[in-house]
């Protein structure tokens, strides 16, 4: 295929030797699949964004370390200056995180460097060696689910130990590897310490991954697993190999438990109604 002209640096300094073909395009950035001497890789090419985009990242970009002073106050009056160095930020801080869970025993691709705005790392395959499927696009059964389900908490569990939690975790961007999910898509990942919505964008990550994961095992449906470890994250006694037991007695004077709860019930009876349908067909067939 014709090199993407955001690919041709890599292939002058030789950090690849051929584009294969692309493997996803979204919003934000453009993903291919990569030759690298014998290894097969993908290289995640990021698109500018216009300023819309910026307003819409403010939320996950609270509490982010920004490199210098002068960066910073461009970024805080929004110059054609500071959006750049936002939008360098914004692309860097997947890179620091990738590097930061990988070394932290998070299962996320492995990543190879970082080389004129473009991300190169491991191509995520199944067992027949093509690209892995998402969460969201594998059937499974009550068993492979609550094995899932379990090995993404502690995921969750170990990001929150260094201090970062994904902010948009779901059952498309964990892929199914013949060793299990792979986390992936780190751009809005966000500081537990240094943004005030830690706590709500957490508990959407966990709750989302229960309800995709409860259409096939409803048990766990009734599991707290964000709700627990964020407490014990609160209170400084959050480890990476903490035991959890998905059972939380909530504070019922919390001013939004109301509006946490009713999400997270949203997001559980969409799965039982899934569920459902799966069974129904099931009957039906």
């Amino acid at each position: 295929m014709k090199t993407p002209s955001g690919l041709q640096p890599l292939i002058d300094d030789g950090v690849i030797d051929e584009v294969l073909r692309p493997l996803k395009s979204g919003k934000e950035a453009a993903v291919y699949v990569v030759r690298a001497g014998d290894e097969i890789r993908c290289a995640k090419l990021y698109k500018d964004m216009a300023q819309r985009s910026f307003q819409q990242r403010v939320q996950y970009q609270e509490g982010r370390k920004v490199r210098g002073s002068r960066e910073a106050r461009a970024i805080g009056k929004a110059t054609k200056y500071g959006r750049k160095q936002q939008e360098t930020a914004w692309k860097n801080t997947e890179v620091d995180a990738l590097y930061q869970l990988r070394d932290a025993g998070v299962r996320v691709p492995e990543p190879y460097g970082y080389f004129h705005g473009v991300l190169v790392m491991e191509l995520v395959v199944d067992a027949d060696g093509h690209s892995a499927p998402r969460l969201g696009e594998v059937e499974l059964s009550p068993e492979l689910a609550r094995g899932f389900h379990r090995f993404l908490v502690r995921q969750v569990v170990k990001m929150l130990c260094v201090g970062l939690i994904h902010g948009d975790l779901s059952e498309y961007n964990v892929l199914v590897a013949p060793d299990g999910p792979v986390i992936i898509d780190f751009p809005q990942v966000v500081s537990a310490a240094g943004n005030n919505a830690a706590r709500k964008m957490l508990l959407r990550d966990v709750n989302n991954l229960t309800a995709s994961l409860g259409a096939w095992a409803p048990e766990l449906l009734d599991t707290w697993y964000g709700e627990e470890m964020w407490a014990l994250y609160e209170a400084g006694e959050l480890r990476p190999d903490s035991e959890l037991t998905g059972v939380f007695a909530h504070d019922e004077s919390a001013p939004d438990l109301d509006g946490v709860r009713h999400a997270i019930n949203d997001a559980r009876e969409e799965a039982l109604i899934r569920q459902q349908g799966r069974e129904a067909a099931a009957e039906q067939d």
